[in-house]
């Protein structure tokens, strides 16, 4: 996250290539600036914290304070952004026990949905699947990588055909990328997601849904709880860091004995 802003918008246009101007019709423009912002955040170019002013994104996207004012309301209620009275919207910032909730439920929908899927997979649909992790495994770009992640997981769970499922699932996971991003960070992690996915597609391919069910239960709670640990060692850190370039305050001289 060498990249990040910390607000909006920046000195010049130039150094704005992650959102492109809004060139649609108005009733969609604030659909527009919230996909903007919210893959600015999720790249990691707006930093947490960082304010989104209302006026400097109105005059960006050449549109009035309305749309403005609608896309950072979908973007509080999606949990990317907060809104304070008098003080404007900020980046929301990340969070420990969000990164683990996250997980803890996925990793309920994903077992239920895995298991559904299951019987009705196809030769078809797990050799996509295969193609999915493989392509995963190999990827060393982080945005990429986020991506293909989804795609294998979502590709396990599609011939379960349950519509409402897949779509919370796949909510939960674009709640999830700026997490997922961290622990690509942390190489050795990286390479034991790609062992336990290829575990899970074994598991799939034999039909074995408990083995199945557990592995992908043990692998996103795995991740909750490496990512939980990671962001509250690193916000102690900084807090102790904070704390040590803080001015000591002087001590008080002993009242006088004289006489």
């Amino acid at each position: 996250m060498n990249d990040a802003t910390d607000g909006f918008p920046l000195d010049s246009a130039a150094r704005v290539p992650f959102l492109p101007v809004a060139a649609t019709p108005r009733a969609s423009a604030s659909r527009v600036i919230a996909d903007a912002l919210r893959s600015a955040i999720i790249e990691g170019t707006l930093a947490p914290g960082a304010p989104l002013r209302q006026d400097a994104i109105a005059r960006h996207f050449s549109v009035s304070a309305i749309p403005v004012r609608e896309a950072l309301r979908q973007l509080e209620g999606e949990g990317w952004a907060k809104v304070a009275v008098h003080k404007g919207a900020t980046v929301a910032p990340l969070s420990a026990d969000e990164a683990r909730e996250i997980y803890e439920i996925r990793s309920a929908l994903e077992s239920l949905a895995i298991a559904l899927a299951i019987p009705r997979h196809t030769a078809a649909t797990l050799e996509e699947a295969e193609k999915l992790c493989r392509a995963a495994e190999r990827e060393l770009d982080p945005s990429l990588y986020v991506a293909r992640n989804e795609a294998f997981h979502m590709s396990l769970y599609a011939p379960a055909a349950r519509p409402q499922l897949e779509e919370m699932i796949a909510t939960l996971h674009r709640r999830g990328e700026r997490y997922l991003r961290l622990k690509f960070g942390l190489p050795l992690y990286k390479d034991e997601s790609d062992h336990e996915h290829a575990a899970l597609l074994d598991a799939v391919r034999r039909g074995d849904i408990p083995a199945a069910r557990s592995l992908v239960t043990e692998h996103l709670l795995g991740t909750g709880d490496l990512l939980h640990r990671f962001l509250t060692e690193r916000a102690q850190a900084e807090a102790a860091q904070a704390d040590g370039r803080k001015p000591r305050a002087k001590r008080a001289r002993p009242p006088s004995t004289g006489s």
